[in-house]
């Protein structure tokens, strides 16, 4: 079983509503396991929580921003992966045309 903290204390440690985190589980931005009627966090996707959690009540995006925010950040990734994978077949043809 994975490492996991339970949503009732994610809200007491970082003094949220709760609703807040069943509607980020609710529209996706959040994976959760449940057991026993009881949701967890798994401890890797903390970071994930504590992003979305900063820019909710640190600088007030409600979550439909928070959605366009991490669909964006997502197609980013995805775009230097491209990048990263272009770069290296670029390389590569590099390579070939040096040994000519």
């Amino acid at each position: 079983m994975s490492e996991r903290i339970s949503r009732e204390e994610l809200v007491k440690i970082y003094n949220i509503e709760i609703t807040f985190f069943d509607e980020l589980v609710d529209v996706g931005l959040l994976n959760v396991e449940t057991e026993n009627e009881i949701r967890y966090l798994p401890y890797e996707d903390l970071p994930v929580f504590e992003k979305f959690t900063n820019l909710h009540y640190d600088l007030e995006i409600n979550l439909p921003g928070l959605e366009v925010i991490n669909h964006m950040l997502q197609k980013m990734e995805d775009l230097k992966k491209k990048n990263r994978d272009l770069m290296n077949k670029l390389s590569v043809i590099s390579d070939r045309y040096e040994d000519i």
